[in-house]
């Protein structure tokens, strides 16, 4: 897989910042319709109840007038010209289209507010309440039907006239549907409403919107199943129009009838869009504001690095330069000493020169133990790998332990490849390192073991080599090293504080 340049991480990362709070913006606003949505349903059904109310208070406030009327003695006595009277003063309360009628039980008109030639009224053709009447004695309420005197169509308040303890006529008022018609349309929200008053077997007879076209109508199928079978619930539905409804009904116990009121799913909708469509555009707005600052911060930060990598070459170069005229210098320096002497410092310098071509691997930020020891080993275990044995965890450095280990492990190291268990050809050596947990701070001990070397002797003095040892890690690494000098081989102990941010 190739490795992601600095700005694709940045850019990432932005985008694994912002994504999950516009994806947590989106919840809300789903959470918010949901709500609303809820409402609505909720709203709906009160705005039907509240309807039915209105409804009924008118229904009761016809059925008393006309409950009075027929406590008449003028009707109660067939005096017919001293009810008109009474009667216009009641039709009155409800405009010129109101219509009082009066028929006895055979549906014969005995009495028209339309008309005092009573002979030539047809009669009644809506004989099935009148039949209710005079049987139950109680107010009726019909559904609509197409009334034979007003030649349109109508609903009618029946109430029965009794006189002594019979019922002598029914008294009839079709109001003008006008007068339904105006309580819904006050209750209307706004135009994203339709209500409806239905009749007991279903059908308009006042709705809103569109009145002239859908009154004398069936409800919907999605509704008309369902008001026959609870008398108030809320669903959703599709209007006589087409239009998605949350629908709240409930049914009058006073006449029967339903009123139904619905709000289009779209109004709901489209506040949902809207959100959605807000959020998206400040989300992406953010979105590339954080992508283009990303771009920026890892164009800065290229630069720097850039920059960071410029000067190390530099540093390298002339390090490198330094340690050949070094070398230089040395081998003039050193040309009437022994060829053991010459090879000693080189050796020691070219272990300089290897620790520094490792944190120049690493951009001086530091090198693991493991790969300083492999480093300075690397000689040594080209053709005898099986003899060096290593164990321990990983052990990061600073730059400047990583140079002064380089140069204990190769004092080690060629003192066993001279005198030592590198020397011959069945010797063994085992690097052991560990990290301590301490006061103040963490340390390295590392333990190199040789065996199976020529036989070991204390030397009478100390040479530069043990001595380099020993200095270096007391005065460098803050810590100590010990040279046991056993019968099976020579146990190097040397203990480093650990800089890990040196």
């Amino acid at each position: 897989m190739p490795k992601l340049t600095l700005p694709v991480r940045l850019a990432l990362l932005v985008a694994g910042t912002m994504l999950p709070l516009i994806i947590f913006a989106v919840g809300i606003v789903f959470h918010n319709h949901q709500r609303d949505r809820q409402a609505a349903t909720q709203r709906v059904l009160e705005t039907a109840r509240s309807i039915r109310l209105l409804l009924d208070a008118e229904m009761q406030r016809m059925t008393g007038g006309l409950q009075v009327l027929a406590l008449t003695n003028s009707l109660r006595n067939s005096d017919f010209d001293n009810f008109r009277r009474v009667a216009v003063g009641f039709i009155d309360q409800y405009g010129k289209d109101g219509v009082v009628l009066v028929a006895d039980r055979a549906g014969r008109q005995v009495f028209s507010s339309l008309t005092l030639d009573t002979a030539s009224l047809p009669p009644r053709n809506n004989l099935e309440i009148l039949e209710k009447v005079f049987t139950t004695r109680q107010p009726q309420y019909s559904n609509l039907f197409f009334g034979a005197v007003k030649q349109r169509l109508i609903i009618t308040v029946e109430v029965p006239v009794m006189r002594d303890g019979e019922v002598l006529y029914d008294i009839s008022f079709s109001p003008p549907i006008e007068v339904f018609q105006a309580i819904i349309e006050k209750q209307r929200l706004n135009q994203d409403w339709t209500i409806s008053i239905f009749d007991s077997d279903g059908v308009n007879l006042a709705r809103v919107p569109n009145p002239q076209a859908t009154i004398g109508q069936r409800a919907s199928p999605s509704l008309f199943a369902e008001m026959f079978r609870q008398s108030e619930a809320t669903l959703p539905t599709v209007s006589l129009e087409g239009v998605a409804l949350i629908t709240g009904f409930t049914r009058s116990r006073v006449t029967g009838w339903t009123v139904a009121a619905g709000i289009a799913e779209n109004s709901l909708v489209a506040p949902l869009w809207r959100s959605l469509a807000i959020t998206s555009v400040i989300g992406g707005v953010l979105l590339l504001v954080g992508l283009g600052f990303a771009v920026r911060m890892a164009t800065t930060i290229a630069r720097g690095e850039t920059l960071h990598d410029l000067l190390i070459e530099e540093l390298n170069h002339r390090v490198k330069n330094t340690l050949a005229i070094l070398q230089s210098i040395a081998t003039q320096t050193f040309r009437s000493a022994s060829r053991t002497e010459r090879d000693k410092f080189e050796g020691r310098l070219g272990a300089l020169a290897e620790a520094h071509n490792l944190l120049s691997t690493d951009k001086w930020q530091g090198s693991d133990f493991q790969d300083v020891v492999s480093r300075v080993l690397r000689p040594y275990l080209l053709n005898t790998s099986e003899r060096v044995k290593m164990f321990g965890p990983r052990a990061p450095l600073s730059p400047r332990l990583a140079l002064v280990l380089s140069m204990i492990l190769h004092e080690m190291a060629t003192n066993a490849a001279k005198y030592g268990a590198l020397s011959n050809d069945t010797g063994t050596v085992t690097l052991d390192w560990e990290i301590l947990n301490e006061s103040p701070g963490p340390k390295l001990r590392m333990i190199w073991t040789e065996t199976g070397g020529p036989p070991v002797t204390a030397p009478v003095q100390r040479g530069f080599g043990s001595r380099l040892i020993e200095r270096s890690a007391r005065d460098q690494l803050g810590g100590e090293a010990t040279v046991d000098f056993l019968p099976h081989g020579v146990v190097y102990t040397v203990t480093s504080a650990l800089e890990i941010d040196g």
